[in-house]
């Protein structure tokens, strides 16, 4: 597991940072999706902020082991191509503070 963004949780929800592989560096937002309306639509929309391009979404999850909640995200992008990633406390005491951890497709 790999660490490929880090990000800020703002008052409103949104949650702001960077993300960070091998060949892209880029400003993201996971921002609620106040347009959803089947539950299988993403409860986050991620975009980029440098243009505003959609370039994923992330739902809410329960996790099975712990019963904590968590956002499960895809990303896709020519430069990368489909990244799969879940939202989680960054280390330290700052709760405000989170990452996105990269989930191997294997």
């Amino acid at each position: 597991m790999a660490t490929i963004a880090t990000l800020t949780q703002k008052a409103d929800g949104t949650l702001e940072g960077q993300l960070t592989t091998l060949s892209v560096t880029a400003q993201i937002a996971l921002v609620k999706n106040a347009r959803k309306v089947k539950d299988n639509e993403p409860d986050y929309r991620i975009v980029s902020r440098k243009n505003g391009f959609e370039l994923g979404g992330g739902w809410n999850r329960v996790s099975k082991n712990t019963g904590e909640e968590y956002i499960s995200v895809s990303l896709s992008a020519p430069e990368f191509g489909t990244i799969y990633g879940n939202v989680a406390p960054a280390p330290g005491d700052d709760k405000t503070k989170k990452v996105i951890i990269w989930n191997s497709p294997n």
